[in-house]
C-alpha cells in the first residue's frame, strides 16, 4: 500500500528536466483527480504516457512538453480530468491534420481551457472551433437542429467496427453511429482490438499513428502491456487497443477450425484498456476525462461496467460515469468456466456479478455442477441502461424463448430497457448513386430497376426474363436465418414461374446444397457460396422481392436495404423484421393500400410458401399495388440521424440517477 500524493508533487516528479518522457507510475491514471490524498490505494498496474509516433497526441519532448493542472481545487471532480498532459500546439497538426492556420489551433485551445475552468459538461475540440465560425458568419441555424441540446463525452467499447473490422451488423452499428452522434455535437471515442490477419485488408489501420502511450494491466496472473494506436476521421477518435493475441489469421472471433480458445482473454484486454483510454490518452490535446457515458456491445465488452463499479468507483474514479449495454444478439453470453474468474482482474467479492450456473439438463455429466462466469450477465447487473437493436427483440430478450436463460434477470430490469432500430448508411446504400450497381434509379423514377434486373440475370446466367418475379436472399448459411426452412421449401417454390438466387456462406452442408440445387434447377435457381458486398448490392437493386425467414433477427439490416431499394421484402415475424416491415393490406382508406412487404408467422415451409404466392401474386397481377410497395419503402426514414436522436434520450434518462452500481 503507499499514500496517494498531491497532483503538484506528482507533477514534479515527473518533469524533471533529465527526463524525455513521463511515466505514471500509480495504479489509475484517474487517481490524480483525487481531492483526499490521504486515502491510501493499492498499485496493481502502471500506466507509461508518452509521445506519439508520426504525430499522435500527447507528444513529448525534453524541449516541447508541457503540464497542465486543471481543476486543482474544485471539491466536485465530475469534470475534472487531474494532469493533462498536453503537447505543444505544433506537435498536434499531424494527428488532427489542420484545415486553417496555427492561431486558429491556438485559439481551439483557449476555448477548451477555459471550459474546463467553467466546469462545462463535456470537450470537443474538434467542433467547439467550427461552432464559433458559423456563429461568426450566421450559417448555423439549420446546423443548430442537428446539434444536441446536452452534447456529452462517449466511448464505444465494440470488438469490430467498420470499415476497420466487420463480420455482421454489430461491425455497421459501431462504425456509422458514431458519427452521427459525432456530427450532433458529442465527443465520440471507439475502442477496438487492432486485428492483423496478415492479408491486404491489414492496410486499412495504416491511417492509424502509434501512440505512445501504453498500459500495464494485471490480469490471467501476469501483467499484460497494452499499446494504443489512433486515428480521427469522420469526427470520431478511432482508437485501437494493440497486442499480439490480435494478431492472427481468421476473423476477430475464430478461423476455419472454430473460435478462437483465448477469447476471454483478448476480450477482458480490451475492456481493461478501455477503461484506461479515456484517462490516459490525450486525443487533441484532452483526455476524455472521469464523466463519459461508456456504450459497450455485446458480452465482448460486458467486463467494462463491472470493472466501473468493482474497480473504479470504490476509489472515486469513473463516480460521475455512466454505462449502457446494447445488445445485438444475445445467444453469445461469453461464458467459461468458473475457475477462469481470478484471471479477469476482478475482486474476489465480486464474484457473483458473474457467477452463472447451468440447469441440469445442460450440464455435461453427473459430477458437472455447472458454475460457470457469464460475462454478459456480469453487464446485465451492474450497467445503468440496456439497449436492444430493434422494439421487437427488447421484448423477446424477456421471455424464455428469447432470453437464453437471462430472460428472468432480463425481466427484473425491464424499466430500463429500451429497443432503437438501427439506421443504415443511406450514402452507402443509395439507389440513386450506389457505384456497384449498372444502373440508378430513384423513388421518382424506377424505370431503370428492371434493367438492373436484366443486369443481374445477364451476370448470373438466368435466362433474361423481366416479367419474371426475382427472389433473393442474402445472409449466413445457418439454423438462425431459416436456410433449414428455404431448403424444405425450395422443390415447390421451384414449381412455381419464378427464379430464386443466394448469396451467402456457412455451413458446409447448406453450400453444397446450394451448389447441387443450382445443378438441379439452371433455368431457375443460382446459388453464390461465400459473400461479395458488390454482388449483395446488386442483388438487392435486381430482386422484386427479399426472403428473410429468420428463427429470431434482433434487427436485421438487408430488409432494410430492400425497402430503400424498391425491393419487397417476405419475412418471418420476429424482432426487429416484425419492427421494420408492415403488412400490405390492399383494403386500406385511401384505395392505395398501406405497408411495405409481408410478414408471416409462425415460421414453417406452408406459411413462408403461402405468404410468398401472395407476394408473387400481387406482382403479376396488380402492378398499381406492387408499385405503391415499392414506393413506401423507399420513403422509410432508417437514418442513422433519426437513431442517434433516440439514442441521445437514454443516454439523458442514464444520467438522471445515481450509477445503477454505486
Amino acid at each position: 500500500m503507499e499514500s496517494l500524493q498531491s497532483p503538484l508533487l506528482l507533477s514534479s516528479k515527473l518533469l524533471p528536466s533529465s527526463v524525455k518522457k513521463p511515466v505514471l507510475e500509480v495504479g489509475f491514471a484517474s487517481l490524480f483527480n483525487q481531492r483526499r490524498v490521504s486515502r491510501s490505494v493499492s498499485v496493481k498496474r502502471s500506466v507509461v504516457c508518452c509521445s506519439s509516433k508520426g504525430g499522435g497526441s500527447g507528444s513529448g519532448s525534453q524541449d516541447g512538453f508541457s503540464a497542465t493542472l486543471v481543476n486543482s481545487e474544485k471539491k466536485d471532480s465530475s469534470n475534472s480530468v487531474g494532469l493533462r498532459l498536453v503537447p505543444p500546439p505544433s506537435e498536434l497538426q499531424s494527428l488532427y491534420p489542420a484545415k486553417d492556420i496555427l492561431e486558429e489551433k491556438l485559439t481551439r485551445n483557449m476555448v477548451l481551457f477555459h471550459a474546463l475552468e467553467r466546469n462545462d459538461e463535456v470537450i470537443n475540440p474538434h467542433e467547439k472551433l467550427s461552432t464559433q465560425k458559423e456563429a461568426e458568419t450566421g450559417d448555423s441555424e439549420g446546423e443548430d437542429k442537428r446539434k444536441a441540446k446536452v452534447t456529452r463525452n462517449i466511448v464505444f467499447v465494440t470488438s469490430e467496427s467498420a470499415p476497420y473490422s466487420k463480420t455482421g451488423g454489430l461491425g455497421d452499428v459501431c462504425g456509422s453511429l458514431p458519427i452521427a452522434l459525432a456530427a450532433r455535437g458529442h465527443r465520440v471515442m471507439v475502442v477496438s482490438p487492432r486485428y492483423q490477419n496478415g492479408t491486404s485488408s491489414d492496410k486499412i489501420f495504416s491511417g492509424a499513428s502509434k501512440l505512445e502511450c501504453s498500459i500495464k494491466v494485471h490480469c490471467f496472473g501476469r501483467v499484460q502491456e497494452v499499446s494504443f494506436f489512433h486515428e480521427y476521421r469522420a469526427g470520431v477518435d478511432w482508437v485501437f487497443v494493440d497486442h499480439p493475441s490480435y494478431h492472427r489469421q481468421g476473423n476477430p472471433y475464430g478461423d476455419g477450425y472454430g473460435a478462437f480458445g483465448d477469447n476471454q482473454f483478448r476480450f477482458t484486454l480490451l475492456c481493461h484498456a478501455a477503461c484506461e483510454a479515456p484517462l490516459v490518452l490525450p486525443l487533441g490535446g484532452f483526455t476524455y476525462g472521469e464523466k463519459c457515458l461508456f456504450l459497450v456491445n455485446d458480452w465482448h465488452a460486458g467486463l467494462v461496467p463491472v470493472l466501473l463499479a468493482a474497480k473504479y468507483r470504490p476509489h472515486g474514479v469513473y463516480k460521475d460515469a455512466r454505462s449502457v449495454l446494447v445488445i445485438h444478439n444475445l445467444a453469445h453470453q461469453g461464458v467459461e468456466p468458473a475457475v477462469t474468474y481470478s484471471n479477469l482482474g476482478l475482486p474476489p467479492e465480486w464474484y457473483g456479478a458473474v457467477e452463472w450456473v447451468f440447469p441440469t439438463w445442460a450440464r455435461t455429466h453427473a459430477l458437472d455442477t455447472g458454475q460457470a462466469v457469464n460475462t454478459l450477465k456480469g453487464a446485465v447487473v451492474t450497467v445503468d441502461r440496456i439497449l436492444t437493436v430493434s422494439k421487437g427483440y427488447a421484448w423477446e430478450i424477456t421471455t424464455p424463448e428469447g432470453g437464453y436463460g437471462l430472460h428472468e434477470l432480463l425481466t427484473s430490469r425491464k424499466a430500463v430497457i429500451n429497443g432503437i432500430t438501427n439506421g443504415i448508411d443511406v450514402s452507402e446504400w443509395d439507389p440513386s448513386s450506389d457505384e456497384h450497381i449498372p444502373f440508378h434509379y430513384s423513388i421518382d423514377d424506377l424505370s431503370a430497376k428492371v434493367q438492373c434486373k436484366i443486369a443481374l440475370q445477364k451476370e448470373l446466367g438466368l435466362p433474361i426474363r423481366p416479367d419474371c418475379p426475382l427472389i433473393g436472399f442474402i445472409g449466413r448459411l445457418d439454423y438462425q436465418k431459416g436456410i433449414d426452412v428455404i431448403r424444405l421449401a425450395t422443390p415447390e417454390l421451384m414449381r412455381e414461374d419464378v427464379q430464386f438466387v443466394m448469396l451467402g456462406s456457412g455451413n458446409p452442408e447448406d453450400e453444397e446444397w446450394m451448389r447441387a440445387t443450382e445443378s438441379t434447377y439452371k433455368e431457375k435457381f443460382r446459388g453464390w457460396v461465400g459473400f461479395n458486398i458488390p454482388i449483395s448490392h446488386r442483388i438487392t437493386a435486381g430482386c422484386d422481392i427479399l426472403l428473410m425467414p429468420s428463427r429470431f433477427e434482433p434487427c436485421g439490416l438487408n430488409q432494410l436495404y430492400a425497402m430503400r431499394y424498391g425491393t419487397v421484402p417476405v419475412v418471418h415475424g420476429t424482432g426487429g423484421l416484425r419492427d421494420t416491415v408492415q403488412n400490405f393490406n390492399p383494403d386500406a382508406p385511401g384505395g392505395s393500400g398501406e405497408g411495405t412487404g409481408w410478414t408471416f408467422s409462425p415460421l414453417s415451409k406452408e406459411t413462408m410458401l403461402a405468404a410468398l404466392r401472395v407476394a408473387i401474386s400481387t406482382y403479376r397481377e396488380n402492378k398499381p399495388s406492387w408499385e405503391g410497395l415499392m414506393k413506401r419503402g423507399m420513403e422509410m426514414d432508417y437514418t442513422w440521424d433519426k437513431a442517434a436522436l433516440q439514442y441521445e434520450q437514454v443516454f439523458d434518462w442514464a444520467f438522471m440517477d445515481p450509477p445503477y452500481v454505486n
